[in-house]
């Protein structure tokens, strides 16, 4: 009982005695050990102000009032880091042992400075250049002096890094972190919560060999970054001198509104099916010395879209490059509306008109590339087509979309698209479409079903306009439709021809046709077709009109001939008009038409029979005038000869006959 005692109160006496010493400790020369140690290390300034006062909790330690860092001598933007306070754990252990060894760093309001100069000097880099022993990019371990921390704790703090290179700068606030460097040589870890440009975020990094690191060189890491609902990762090796990196990334970037806030960006108004709602990305990444990045064995989520793609990114030049093959077994693009259905208002017509909504192609001017496409099923807004392979290459704010091989109901699409954002919006093409079933592509494209054939058709065609509505008003081009055997539902032309009666149209009623053709232009929003051919078992028409792509409206006059001879004479026809809207299309009997027609073929037939007979006495009066001129005076027209000429060779040979007769007489002898 006694022995334990005497135990209880030696205890008590070295735990009064070590308090004791702890507080003896002279401050400033625990300080003077850290500041002589930090500059021989680093090479740079470590200035304390302020009282220098010893700490028991929660870290045996010193406590100092403001603080700063040096910056690297070539920099001119202040220190490299600044605090309203800084804590320091002291190992208790080496404190007995007459050592000061640091094992914690608090610091308060820390201010980072991050910088990278145009020759690429970094200045958190601690080398031999400024006086210190720490190894720096490129030199050995050897002879670096190798130092510890056991935990380093930042509040609210600011990092802010400007690359002087490139101009880009990057600012962070409300910092909050924790570092350890548990050894030298060893793994080292770091976590952070900030706000960028308002933007919370959090990372976390992880290194398998810090010292390495710090010489620039590749090491294991796995880095983290979460900002709203955006999380990447990084697991792989990367290095900072030059930068460079390969291992595996998996990022879901949500709908890059988070992202955009924290690069500084306004989000881009991407298209459904291209990133509206949702980016993810995994895959193996691979950075090169030459800020070049490629990505293999790629897995991109696009909204509802899953692709496989492999990519190449170089960075030199004006603009970035990116060279890609992507595959999906279907891809889904654009709102599921068709033509049809845009975003004007309504009206009692029923015409909806092409949406006004300003169309964003400035993204097209950021980059160039060269992308393969292949999929086996692609839906185009409400166009579903089959198979397709594709190319599209980008060339300064131009993309030019190659269609090698686009399978489309039940037919086949071929040739160039052409998007230009160079100047404003433009769009043309020259596509060719071979057998294509038109029923389910107007359905699909217009909302119109009435027409039940196969189809051949080529387009060349561009527009101009930064909406669908201004587009569709400046549609110019030409191009050709040719149908085969089909039928043509909500319309009866022969019942209309037999009855003369404007009723045969609605359910029940059809046009069933042999063949269909026409040739047309299209200027300023309208479609001019002139030479429609239409044929049938019992009506043949012909047709020429308008179609206003732009205004959505129907001008157009079909003349059909029903119960014809086999020779295509005779029959009835009575001229068919098509008006209104793509919507309620209205048709008529032309009977004005008709009566204009007749008064017109009747006046035909007054001036031909006036003309024959005019020409038939012009004919008889030539046959008299010959006849007194062979009577009279003897003119006898020969073969091929005219009137006119037999009358002239006439009046010769009797001059003739006359001179000869003279000159008998004048010479000697004659009579």
């Amino acid at each position: 009982m006694r022995w334990a005692i005497r135990s209880v109160m030696a205890l008590a006496l070295l735990a009064v005695l070590l308090v004791g010493a702890v507080f003896l400790i002279p401050a400033d020369q625990v300080a003077r050990v850290a500041i002589d140690r930090f500059q021989a290390i680093s090479g740079r300034t470590l200035t304390l102000s302020g009282a220098v006062r010893p700490t028991l909790w929660p870290t045996l330690g010193v406590k100092t009032g403001p603080i700063s860092i040096s910056n690297a001598e070539w920099s001119k933007e202040g220190p490299l880091l600044s605090a309203e306070a800084l804590e320091i754990g002291l190992d208790f252990q080496a404190l007995i042992d007459g050592k000061v060894r640091i094992t914690a760093l608090r610091a308060i309001s820390p201010r980072l400075m991050l910088e990278r100069a145009k020759d690429g000097r970094a200045n958190w880099v601690f080398d031999g250049a400024q006086g210190g022993t720490a190894a720096g990019a490129g030199a050995g371990g050897s002879d670096s002096t190798p130092f510890t921390l056991d935990m380093a704790e930042l509040s609210d703090g600011a990092i802010r890094f400007v690359d002087h290179g490139t101009g880009r700068t990057l600012s962070l606030a409300a910092l909050e972190g924790t570092v350890r460097i548990p050894s030298f040589t060893g793994p080292a870890d770091a976590t952070l919560a900030a706000e960028v440009n308002g933007q919370p975020i959090t990372a976390r990094v992880a290194l398998a060999e810090f010292a390495p690191f710090l010489e620039g060189r590749l090491v294991g890491v796995e880095l983290g970054l979460t900002a709203g609902q955006a999380q990447i990762d990084f697991s792989g090796r990367f290095g900072w001198n030059p930068m460079t990196a390969e291992g595996r990334i998996d990022g879901d970037l949500a709908d890059l509104s988070e992202l955009s806030r924290v690069v500084g960006m306004v989000r881009p108004a991407l298209p459904a099916g291209l990133g509206a709602k949702g980016v993810a990305l995994h895959g193996n990444l691979t950075v090169t010395k030459a800020a070049s990045l490629h990505l293999r064995d790629g897995q991109m989520q696009l909204d509802q879209n899953a692709l496989s793609l492999d990519a190449d990114l170089t960075t030199k030049g004006d603009r970035p490059k990116l060279v890609a093959s992507i595959a999906a077994p279907q891809f889904l693009f654009g709102q599921s509306q068709n033509l049809g259905q845009g975003g004007g208002s309504g009206s009692s017509d029923g015409v909806k008109g092409w949406s006004t909504a300003p169309i964003d192609v400035s993204g097209l001017g950021a980059i160039d590339a060269e992308v393969g496409f292949s999929a086996d099923a692609v839906q185009v807004g409400t166009l579903k087509l089959g198979p397709t392979r594709a190319k599209m290459v980008l060339d300064r704010a131009r993309a030019v979309f190659d269609l090698r091989q686009v399978s489309a109901y039940d037919g086949r699409v071929s040739g160039q698209f052409v998007l230009n954002a160079r100047g404003g919006l433009s769009a043309g093409g020259d596509l060719q479409l071979a057998g294509l079933s038109m029923q389910a592509l107007l359905g699909d494209l217009m909302g119109y079903n009435r027409l039940i054939s196969r189809g051949d058709m080529a387009i060349k065609f561009l527009a101009v306009g930064n909406s669908m509505d201004e587009l569709m008003r400046s549609l110019s081009g030409s191009g050709r439709v040719v149908l085969g055997k089909g039928e043509l539902l909500g319309l009866d032309i022969a019942g209309m021809l037999r009855t003369l009666d404007s009723g045969f149209v609605g359910e029940g009623q059809k046009t069933i046709f042999d063949g269909v053709s026409a040739t047309y232009t299209m200027d300023k929003g309208v479609l001019f077709n002139p030479d429609l051919q239409f044929s049938a078992p019992y009506v043949t028409a012909t047709g020429a009109g308008e179609l206003g792509i732009g205004a959505q409206t129907l001008n157009y006059r079909l003349r059909p001939t029903a119960l014809a001879s086999i020779d295509g004479t005779g029959g009835v026809m009575v001229p068919l008009l098509i008006t209104g809207t793509w919507s309620n299309p209205k048709f008529r009997l032309d009977l004005e038409g008709i009566a204009k027609e007749k008064l017109a073929a009747e006046a035909k037939a007054l001036e031909e029979r006036a003309r024959a007979e005019a020409k038939a006495a012009e004919a008889k009066a030539k046959a008299e005038l010959e006849r007194k001129a062979q009577e009279e005076l003897g003119v006898v027209r020969q073969e091929g000869e005219s009137l006119e000429d037999a009358a002239k060779r006439r009046a010769k040979e009797a001059l003739d006959a006359e001179a000869a007769r003279l000159l008998n007489r004048l010479l000697p002898g004659g009579n």
